[in-house]
């Protein structure tokens, strides 16, 4: 809405019904109106603009046999059509101020298109004030409604449409959502992680910095930082060390979307390539009395080049939000380390518990349980296959995110091992707790 010539920054947009996807805006005053603009502009965020109301506080004009309501200070003229139209204007006079209510749409196309309403109602406009209420529907299913206000500046719109739909919150889990439209998100992320293998206990501090754009309604174009501090101790030796891990670059692609009030299912796939860039030597026979492939997990990296593939689908409706990825890595060596290629499966399930009156964006409060299942071939090193490096692995994660501003969410998620099948070789990890924020931009 906010890309729009008429329309004011989002910021000044504000939505007033989020079931029913109304909202309200005031346009900007010397910028002439479009129904046909407005269609498309929802379109290419992924929504659907089938009918829209409109209240018109103008002049009228009668031009041989048809009505036209001018309309200060843009000037801008709008035909009056219908079949009310001869009964509501039955008495009407040219140079009357009237306010005008009425379906309306954008007739023609290119420089001989114009505006035009279906007049259902007609009244004595009062004053020097100009109104202008808008009300839209998304695929016909949200009601259309409209208000105004005589103190409003020359146009007051309401607007309805799927744009108000909550947006799909998962942590752990990929979603298919693209954040926002010709915009981005910087995603900062803090894990806390304990993992141990017998005697030897591994406490790993990573903060991972997404930041994503998306330039068009289908897809987004994301990139991951990780910089970790890994400390170890075995009874008789410890140490620690702090570096940066393996950037990715992301490209997701949204395939299909289907919008409906309060709630929506969209799906879509994800390309990644995890670059080698991160730290890779790691402690010796003497720091760590380890294997050699031990000693290799306690760095910040798995390996080398690395593409990831990913399909994820998600559905809202209600409160309730539902959503599973399958992501497939395929691991290359480096410096004759990497472990097993792996397929991931997470699931999503969420509940909007907070507010209990859902009547605007904002202030949300999810409840989030994941899971996440891992299954993790056998790794290499120098180039020979390591037995016991297999594991298969599945987690339960409990969350909370809260929406504190339309632009700004804060999560917390703690991921508990339900099964641990891993192999004498593989570091078993006891919890992994997650905080991060998220600001869009």
């Amino acid at each position: 809405m906010s890309r729009l010539d008429f329309a004011p920054k989002l910021k000044e947009i504000q939505l007033t019904d989020i079931k029913k996807g109304l909202g309200v805006f005031t346009p900007k005053p010397d910028k002439i109106v479009s129904f046909e603009a407005l269609k498309a502009t929802l379109k290419k965020a992924g929504y659907t603009l089938d009918t829209a109301d409109i209240t018109l506080v103008g002049t009228l004009e009668h031009e041989g046999k048809d009505w036209a309501l001018i309309v200060d200070p843009t000037n801008q003229r709008f035909m009056l059509e219908g079949a009310a139209l001869a009964k509501v204007l039955a008495d009407a006079r040219p140079g009357e101020r009237l306010e005008i209510t009425g379906g309306w749409k954008t007739v023609g196309a290119g420089t001989s298109a114009y505006e035009a309403v279906s007049v259902r109602e007609k009244k004595k406009a009062e004053g020097a004030s100009k109104v202008a209420a808008l009300g839209f529907q998304d695929s016909g299913q949200a009601s259309s409604e409209f208000s105004h206000a005589r103190s409003a500046p020359p146009f007051f719109s309401t607007w309805s449409s799927a744009a108000a739909a909550k947006p799909l919150a998962p942590i752990r889990t990929t979603s298919p959502g693209l954040t926002v439209y010709k915009g981005g998100a910087v995603t900062p992320r803090l894990y806390f992680i304990k993992q141990h293998l017998g005697n030897l206990n591994v406490n790993r501090q990573l903060l991972d910095v997404s930041i994503s754009y998306t330039p068009g309604p289908h897809l987004q174009l994301e990139t991951e930082v990780p910089v970790s501090r890994i400390a170890f101790d075995n009874s008789v030796t410890s140490g620690s060390g702090l570096g940066l891990g393996n950037i990715m670059v992301w490209s997701k692609y949204r395939f299909y979307r289907t919008v409906k009030t309060y709630g929506d299912r969209q799906a879509a796939v994800r390309f990644g390539l995890e670059l080698p860039t991160g730290k890779k030597s790691a402690p010796g026979a003497k720091a760590v009395n380890a294997p050699a492939f031990v000693r290799q997990q306690l760095t910040p990296i798995n390996g080398g080049w690395s593409p990831h593939f990913d399909v994820a689908f998600s559905q809202a409706g209600g409160r309730f939000i539902k959503g599973f990825n399958v992501e497939g890595i395929l691991r290359s060596e480096r410096d004759g380390f990497r472990v097993g290629n792996e397929v991931r499966v997470n699931t999503d399930f969420e509940y909007v518990l907070l507010p209990r009156n859902y009547q605007a964006p904002g202030k949300e409060l999810f409840l989030i349980l994941e899971s996440n299942f891992v299954e993790r071939g056998r790794g290499r090193l120098n180039g020979s296959v390591v037995d016991g490096s297999k594991s298969t692995e599945y987690y339960l994660a409990p969350g909370l995110q809260y929406t504190a501003r339309p632009k700004f969410v804060v999560e917390g998620s703690v991921q508990l091992p339900v099964i641990r099948n891993t192999g004498p070789l593989v570091l078993r990890t006891d919890i992994n707790l997650l905080l991060g924020v998220k600001y869009l931009f």
